[in-house]
């Protein structure tokens, strides 16, 4: 990645991690490990989350190589969720996840005696931790 797009990306991942801490009260934050080959995703502090950013002028190219990466990075961290943060044009934000992924973060949501204890030594055939 040349100098402009790595800029690009980090300022990117900074302004999402401000907007996130304020949306949530979290301490969300960049995570520095670019281009290792053990990444477990763009930021820190949320719980139980694995949070990939992108910030391309092509939404679709963003979410094409976006959440492929994601699920790797998901396996890696052991995290049962995970989202891809990807700006729009205008400087808005979306949040992408796949069918399974929303389905787990609704089911823990709505689960009548709160939140269970994460479990994050079993994951499913796509190399996604379970519950």
């Amino acid at each position: 990645m040349t100098s402009p797009q790595r800029n690009k990306g980090n300022a990117a991942e900074r302004e999402v991690a401000h907007l996130l801490a304020d949306l949530t009260g979290w301490a969300v934050r960049r995570r520095l490990q670019e281009g290792r080959t053990d990444d477990t995703g763009d930021l820190e502090g949320v719980p139980d989350t694995c949070l990939q950013v992108k910030n391309y002028a092509d939404v679709l190219r963003a979410i094409r190589e976006g959440l492929p990466e994601l699920r790797k990075q998901q396996a890696r961290a052991l995290s049962p969720f995970g989202a891809l943060l990807v700006r729009r044009r205008a400087g808005r934000w979306i949040a992408v996840m796949e069918l399974d992924q929303l389905a787990a973060l609704i089911r823990e949501a709505t689960r009548p005696e709160g939140p269970a204890a994460v479990t994050t030594t079993d994951p499913d055939p796509e190399g996604v931790p379970t519950r």
